[in-house]
C-alpha cells in the first residue's frame, strides 16, 4: 500500500513514486506535520523529522513538559487558543461562547479508491487501483463533534487531494466560523509565493513575491472565485525555474469565496492553508448535521513549474472533467457575439452559419439576445422564452436550419441573473439576493438570483430544460456576469445569513448536475464575464471554459500563459476575433490570431460574412491544420518555454508534445520588433534525445538532444528582413 501507518510511532506516510507526505499523532493526540516533499524511503523510524527546542516566553500545554508547545510544533490541522497563536485551520463557536476545540485522534481507515464528496465537485477514480485514501477520524469530546480529515494519494503522480468533514454528534448547535480544507506547516520560509491575479480582460497574470514575516494571502470575497484572484497558490524555492527546482501547488476545487494564505511565524516556519474564506462566513451546524469542505489538490514537483502544471493538466483532464465530452475532440465553433452583439436576425445568423460551414467550422453558437425583449443589456434576463421577432422559427427552427447545414448548434444562457425589467423580476422580486431596507446595487443592469433557494434552482432547471428539450441543442454557454453585493436572502433565517455565499455555489452545482444528468450529450462551456469563475469546480461540470472576454492575440499570450500554470489546454476556449480588436483596438494578422488560439480549444468570434475570400480561405486552412493536430493538442504534454512575465515580456514560446513523443507543436511569438535583433533561439524539452525529428514543410532533420540543448534557431526559418510587430511562428515536428 502506498499509504503506511506505523503503529508504534503513530506516523502516517503517504508515498508515491514522486512525493512523500508524512504526519503523526502528537502526544496530546492532535495531529502534527512532519514532511511534504520529494519521495522518501519508508522507514520504521521517523523520529528525526520531529524536534522541538525549549524557548523563552512560550506557553506550554497544561500537564505536558516544557518542550510541548503548539506554538513551536508543526501541525496538520491546527486550532487556536491552546498555546498556538498562528491563524488556525478551523474555529468553532459553541453555545457557551467558547471557541476552544480539542480534536483528538480516534482511529483511521486506509482503502483503495476515493469517495465522492456530497454536493461538491472533486477529483475521482475510475479504477480503485489508481489511488489510495486514508481517512483520519478525530473527536472533540466536549462538543461531541467528529472531524474526519481525508487524504487521497494518486499513486502514479505527485498529487494529494485533501478535504475535511465535520459531523455534529452532540446536543448543542455549533457555529462553524472557519473551516479550511487543508493546512500544513513547512520547516522554513525560503520560498517565493506565486499567484494568478488580474481583473476583467486581463485574468490570471502571474505574480511573484518573496515570503516574509507575517501573513501573505490571496483571496476572493466577491461570491465567486473571481477574475481578480484564482483559487491557487504555488510556493517555489528561489532557484526554481520552469524545468528545475522544487514547487508546491495548492488549488481549491471550488467556485466561491476562498482564502489561500501563508503565515511566516517568529521562528521563520511557514504555515500554508487554503479553503472557504472565513470573512463573512458562518455555518450553523445543528445536532446530527454534517459539513463537507471543498477539496484541495496539492502537488509537489521537483521538476519546476512545468512539472507541477503537467501534473495538474493530466489529473484535471482525466479525473476532474467528466462526461461524454471529457475525451472527445471538441468541435471548432463560431460565436456570433462580437460579430453582431444584440443586433441580429434569423436570416443573418443562417448566413453566418453557411459561410462558417464552408470554412470548416463545426458548431454555431448563438450568444446573448435571443430571448424576451433583449435588444441590449438592460432587460429580459430571466425571461428564457424565444424572441419571435428576431427568430420567427424559434430556437427549434433555427437549430434545425443549422443542423441541416451539417453543423452542431449551441445556445447562450445566463441563468443566475435577472434584469429589473423582466417578467421574472416582476413576479418574484424576493428571488434576488438583497438586504431589506438597503439599496440594491446592480451590475450590467442585473441582479443576482438567490441560488440558495430550492424554488429558484427548480424554476431555472425547468425553464432551461424546456428550451433544451424543445430543440436540438448540442452546446450551452453558461455565463455569469456580476459579483454579489448586499448579500442577503429573504428565505434564510437571520442567524444563517452568512451561509448564503456557500449555499449559492452549492445551488449552482445542483443545477449543473441536474441538467447534465438530463442532457448528457450537451457540451457545457462555463463563462463568467470571461474568466471570473475559471476554476476546477467549474471544470467538474463543464469540460471547457471561456478563458477571457479579451480576444486580443497579444493579451491572450499573457492570459493563456498564466492560465496554463494550473489548467489544461482542453479547458481553455480560445477564439480568433475581428480586428481592430474590440477590447484593445490592436490590429494583428489573422495568422497571429490563429497561432495563439491553436493553444486552446479553437473557435472564431466575428462576422465571417464580412471577410474577403482570401481571409475565408485562410480560416479554412487554419481549421484544417488544427483538426489534423487537435488530438495531441487536446491531450498532449504542454510546456512553457519562454515567459511573457520576465525579461520585459517581449517573447513567448510554448510547446505541446504528444504522449508518445512522436509529434510536437512549438509556438514562438514576438510582441514588438527590435532593430538589428540578436539571433533568436528556443530550446525544446522532454524529447527523446536519440530520435530524429523532421521540421514539417522542410527537409530539415534534427535530433532530439540538439533540439533540447541547442534549440530551434527561429531566424533560420523566418525572414529577418521583414520584421514587424506582433509576430508568430509555428513549428510542427514529426519523429522519423
Amino acid at each position: 500500500m502506498p499509504i503506511y501507518f506505523h503503529e508504534d510511532q503513530k506516523v502516517f506516510h503517504l508515498q508515491s513514486n514522486k512525493v512523500s507526505y508524512i504526519f503523526n499523532v502528537l502526544e496530546n493526540n492532535q495531529l502534527g506535520h512532519l514532511y511534504f516533499g520529494k519521495r522518501l524511503i519508508d522507514r520504521d523510524d521517523f523520529n528525526q523529522l520531529f524536534y522541538v527546542e525549549e524557548t523563552p516566553n512560550t506557553c506550554f500545554v497544561t500537564g505536558k513538559s516544557n518542550h510541548f508547545s503548539l506554538d513551536l510544533i508543526k501541525q496538520e490541522y491546527p486550532s487556536y487558543g491552546t498555546t498556538d497563536f498562528r491563524e488556525p485551520a478551523h474555529q468553532i463557536t459553541q453555545e457557551n461562547g467558547s471557541r476552544i476545540t480539542d480534536f483528538k485522534y480516534i482511529d483511521h481507515i486506509i482503502f483503495k479508491g476515493k469517495r465522492k464528496l456530497a454536493g461538491l465537485p472533486a477529483t475521482y477514480v475510475e479504477d480503485n487501483h489508481e489511488a489510495t485514501t486514508v481517512e483520519v477520524r478525530l473527536f472533540d469530546q466536549e462538543m461531541g463533534t467528529e472531524l474526519t480529515l481525508s487524504y487521497t494519494l494518486f499513486e502514479e503522480t505527485a498529487v494529494i487531494a485533501r478535504s475535511a468533514h465535520y459531523h455534529n454528534k452532540g446536543d448543542q448547535t455549533l457555529q462553524l466560523n472557519r473551516v479550511m480544507s487543508a493546512s500544513f506547516d513547512l520547516n522554513d520560509h525560503q520560498f517565493d509565493l506565486h499567484q494568478l491575479s488580474g481583473s476583467w480582460a486581463r485574468e490570471r497574470h502571474m505574480k511573484k513575491r518573496r515570503l516574509t514575516a507575517g501573513i501573505q494571502s490571496v483571496a476572493s470575497t466577491r461570491g465567486t472565485s473571481s477574475a481578480q484572484h484564482n483559487p491557487f497558490i504555488a510556493l517555489s524555492r528561489p532557484d526554481a525555474t520552469e524545468h528545475h527546482g522544487e514547487v508546491f501547488g495548492l488549488n481549491l476545487v471550488y467556485s466561491g469565496n476562498f482564502l489561500a494564505q501563508v503565515e511566516v511565524d517568529h521562528y521563520d516556519k511557514a504555515r500554508v492553508m487554503i479553503g472557504i474564506h472565513p470573512f463573512d462566513f458562518n455555518w450553523q451546524l445543528k445536532p446530527g448535521e454534517q459539513f463537507q469542505t471543498p477539496e484541495v489538490v496539492m502537488i509537489y514537483s521537483a521538476q519546476g513549474f512545468n512539472g507541477m502544471s503537467q501534473a495538474y493538466h493530466r489529473l484535471y483532464r482525466n479525473r476532474l472533467a467528466r462526461g461524454q465530452w471529457r475525451d472527445r475532440l471538441r468541435p471548432v465553433l463560431i460565436n456570433n457575439w462580437e460579430g453582431t452583439y444584440f443586433d441580429f436576425t434569423e436570416a443573418k445568423i443562417i448566413e453566418m452559419a453557411k459561410a462558417a460551414k464552408q470554412c470548416g467550422v463545426e458548431l454555431f453558437v448563438l450568444d446573448d439576445g435571443w430571448f424576451g425583449k433583449r435588444d441590449d443589456d438592460t432587460t429580459s434576463l430571466g425571461d428564457w422564452f424565444v424572441n419571435r421577432r428576431k427568430l420567427p422559427q424559434g430556437i427549434s427552427g433555427l437549430a434545425q436550419s443549422i443542423h441541416d447545414l451539417g453543423m452542431k448548434f449551441g445556445l447562450w444562457f445566463e441563468p443566475e441573473m435577472v434584469s429589473p425589467i423582466s417578467d421574472l423580476y416582476q413576479a418574484h422580486p424576493d428571488w434576488v439576493i438583497q438586504v431589506p431596507n438597503r439599496v440594491k446595487s446592480h451590475g450590467r443592469h442585473q441582479y443576482v438570483l438567490d441560488f440558495s433557494r430550492d424554488d429558484v434552482v427548480d424554476y431555472l432547471y425547468q425553464v432551461m430544460a424546456d428550451v433544451l428539450s424543445g430543440a436540438s441543442i448540442d452546446y450551452v454557454k453558461w455565463d455569469m456576469n456580476r459579483y454579489m453585493t448586499e448579500i442577503g436572502s429573504f428565505q434564510l433565517p437571520v442567524d444563517q445569513q452568512q451561509e448564503l455565499p456557500h449555499r449559492y455555489i452549492l445551488g449552482v452545482y445542483r443545477l449543473y448536475d441536474r441538467l447534465i444528468e438530463t442532457f448528457p450529450n450537451v457540451l457545457f462551456e462555463s463563462c463568467a464575464s470571461g474568466g471570473a469563475r475559471f476554476d476546477p469546480g467549474m471544470l467538474y461540470y463543464a469540460p471547457q471554459a471561456w478563458t477571457s472576454d479579451n480576444t486580443d492575440a497579444v493579451e491572450r499570450l499573457f492570459i493563456q500563459h498564466g492560465t496554463s500554470m494550473v489548467y489544461p489546454l482542453s479547458m481553455m476556449g480560445a477564439h480568433v476575433s475581428a480586428v481592430p480588436n474590440h477590447q484593445t483596438g490592436r490590429i494583428t494578422s489573422l495568422e497571429v490570431r490563429a497561432a495563439v488560439a491553436y493553444f486552446g480549444m479553437l473557435g472564431y468570434e466575428l462576422d465571417i460574412t464580412t471577410l474577403s475570400d482570401q481571409e475565408k480561405q485562410q480560416i479554412a486552412n487554419q481549421i484544417h491544420f488544427y483538426k489534423a493536430n487537435q488530438a495531441f493538442i487536446q491531450t498532449g504534454q504542454f510546456s512553457r518555454l519562454i515567459s511573457p512575465f520576465v525579461d520585459g515580456g517581449n517573447q513567448v514560446s510554448w510547446q505541446i508534445l504528444s504522449e508518445d513523443k512522436s509529434q510536437l507543436l512549438v509556438g514562438y511569438y514576438q510582441i514588438l520588433s527590435r532593430p538589428n535583433p540578436v539571433l533568436r533561439r528556443v530550446q525544446l524539452v522532454d524529447l527523446d534525445p536519440e530520435s530524429c525529428y523532421q521540421l514539417a514543410g522542410t527537409d530539415q532533420h534534427v535530433y532530439g538532444d540538439q533540439l533540447m540543448e541547442v534549440g530551434i534557431e527561429i531566424d533560420r526559418y523566418t525572414n529577418r528582413s521583414g520584421t514587424h510587430d506582433f509576430q508568430a511562428h509555428l513549428f510542427k515536428l514529426n519523429r522519423i
